[in-house]
């Protein structure tokens, strides 16, 4: 096994002393983690989203920040704000809470549109711009944002430009019988995020995601990654397709998935394994063509059982 798979073995096994049952669901926020990109996480409250955030915060080293999203957390709170110091005679920049490696924006739809759209220039650009100066987010710089489901009280949807930036949408879910008591035993015996311990460093993540800007993309799995991208934009029941930058992030995350699976070069099987969950949320569908996440998903499965995928040498 090469230093990059032990690497992402520890990483994942310190997360699952606090998260007890969602092995899938780590290792694709890992996934999307070493391909640069940002989570939204959408479920019910309760289900461990924040902890699952803190947990990957300790397992990489990662300065964490966390706000409860609420209607009256203000850009300001996220991006920070100047203040004059008379002694001074002049203005002093105080960091907002953007200002960290790891953002957990927790109940991100409670917020006002004009707060959740202060979120995209740190997502896409890594940084933020108060009184006309832009200044740069410490990196690495990871966006996991918990939203509960959209009619829940107190919600609104998040814009498609916003939806846009996230890499993935996943989803925890119940956890299991078993897990849930395992979970309730972990509790019993103190906080089971004071178990988890960093793995890597920030020198050490750099290193993952060199690694995986190196595994090999062939032109027969690039294009049927197009390929698919197009289904999208093609089929009638889908009003929007998926955009470029979704195209960009579905190879990215497919190199890492390579990476963890210890192969240097990116199979069909990569692409397939992260389609859904990296393209679902960026699409609009026609009405009624797919009201139901089942639907949804049944959608795309057809449109990629509609586009064959190439025979790799």
């Amino acid at each position: 096994m090469h230093t990059e798979q032990m690497a992402i073995r520890s990483i994942l096994a310190q997360v699952r002393k606090a998260v007890r049952g969602k092995d899938q669901v780590l290792a694709r926020v890992l996934l999307s983690m070493l391909a640069r990109g940002h989570i939204l996480l959408e479920d019910i409250p309760g289900v461990g989203k924040t902890t699952m955030a803190l947990a990957f915060s300790k397992a990489l080293g990662l300065r964490c920040q966390r706000v409860q999203f609420t209607p009256d957390v203000m850009p300001s709170d996220l991006t920070g704000f100047s203040v004059y110091n008379q002694e001074r005679r002049g203005f002093e920049y105080h960091a907002g809470a953007l200002m960290c490696n790891l953002f957990l924006a927790d109940e991100l739809n409670r917020a006002t549109s004009r707060t959740q759209s202060a979120l995209l220039e740190a997502m896409e650009e890594g940084q933020v711009t108060v009184d006309g100066v832009s200044r740069p987010i410490p990196q690495p710089f990871v966006v996991i944002a918990t939203q509960n489901p959209v009619g829940a009280a107190g919600t609104q949807p998040l814009p498609d430009s916003q939806l846009d930036r996230f890499t993935i949408r996943l989803s925890l879910g119940y956890p299991s019988r078993q897990a849930e008591f395992a979970m309730v035993r972990d509790r019993q015996g103190g906080n089971p995020l004071d178990q988890v311990e960093q793995a890597v460093d920030h020198t050490g993540l750099a290193g993952l995601r060199r690694a995986v800007d190196q595994v090999h993309v062939s032109d027969d799995v690039l294009s049927y990654l197009l390929e698919l991208i197009e289904a999208t934009r093609r089929d009638p029941q889908i009003l929007q397709g998926a955009s470029p930058r979704a195209t960009l992030a579905l190879t990215h995350i497919s190199q890492a998935l390579a990476l963890a699976s210890d192969r240097d070069y990116v199979v069909p099987e990569d692409v397939q394994s992260m389609f859904y969950d990296v393209i679902a949320h960026r699409l609009i569908f026609a009405p009624r063509a797919a009201e139901t996440p089942q639907a949804q998903k049944e959608l795309i499965a057809r449109l990629m059982q509609g586009v064959k995928a190439p025979r790799l040498r």
